[in-house]
């Protein structure tokens, strides 16, 4: 793939996140309509639904052949090149009036992630990367953390839905926790893997996330320069990702896959 058609697609990324952010931002904080999917804790907004139409307008103006898997709105099309989508990561946080949510878009072949944008609607921060390409916060390139001790690392991580895979999910934070200088939980997957790329965590982990919600966020780490390491399902668990720098990576994959 050629520089041209990265470029053209984190071109047409952008645009297809800025949409769907204009949407969020004029239903944020004001009465929305709400229903559930898997669960009764697993929430789906007017805004979820009309952001991921809008990307979806973009695409089918600007790369009308390609494929589109998105949260909302399932698989469609059978194109070479598949688009990811998100159109709202962080649901719950948005519909508590909180600042934490995110638009994830990413384009991809057969090799992986070509182009990926996760823009944060409330701070306006645009992060990107391309497969040649550096990551980026706002133009400006992005380097991951180096911390090579996980007692001084400051960890991101995130829970499912479901209430007997949290209880599981305890288990490993309790393992986690002791070892590290402390842990996060921001309720946005694709904002936490960001905020590795940027050095503001230094490492993150979470199972139970979907394609939409680490496309382009896996894509901005490894650009970064962190490891993203995909986790198998262990028992109620569901598979995930990891992302850290290469010298604490073994440690943590251990402490969250456990004995």
């Amino acid at each position: 793939m050629s520089d041209n058609l990265e470029a053209e697609l984190l071109d047409v990324a952008i645009e297809a996140a800025r949409a769907a952010a204009a949407e969020l931002v004029a239903r944020w904080r004001r009465p929305l309509e709400i229903g559930t999917k898997s669960t009764p804790t697993d929430p789906v907004t007017e805004a979820d639904i009309n952001a991921e139409r809008v990307i979806r307008d973009v695409l089918a103006r600007r790369r009308p052949h390609d494929s589109i898997l998105g949260e909302e709105g399932g698989e469609t099309g059978n194109g070479l090149l598949r688009w990811v989508v998100d159109p709202l990561d962080g649901t719950v946080n948005f519909m508590y009036g909180l600042p934490t949510f995110a638009v994830s878009v990413a384009a991809e072949d057969a090799d992986g992630a070509l182009a990926g944008v996760v823009l944060d609607p409330a701070s306006g921060e645009l992060f990107t990367a391309t497969r040649s390409g550096p990551a980026t916060c706002d133009g400006e390139v992005l380097a991951g953390s180096t911390c090579d001790a996980l007692e001084s690392a400051l960890v991101g991580t995130g829970f499912a839905y479901e209430q007997r895979v949290r209880a599981a999910q305890a288990q490993v934070l309790a393992r986690v926790l002791p070892a590290a200088r402390d842990i996060r939980r921001a309720g946005a997957a694709a904002l936490d893997m960001c905020a590795c790329a940027a050095g503001r965590l230094d490492a993150y982990w979470e199972c139970g996330v979907k394609a939409w919600d680490v496309a382009a966020g896996t894509l901005i780490c490894e650009r970064a320069g962190l490891v993203v390491r995909g986790l198998e399902a262990q028992g109620v668990i569901p598979s995930g990702v990891l992302v850290a720098p290469a010298a604490l990576i073994e440690q943590l994959t251990q402490l969250v896959v456990g004995p």
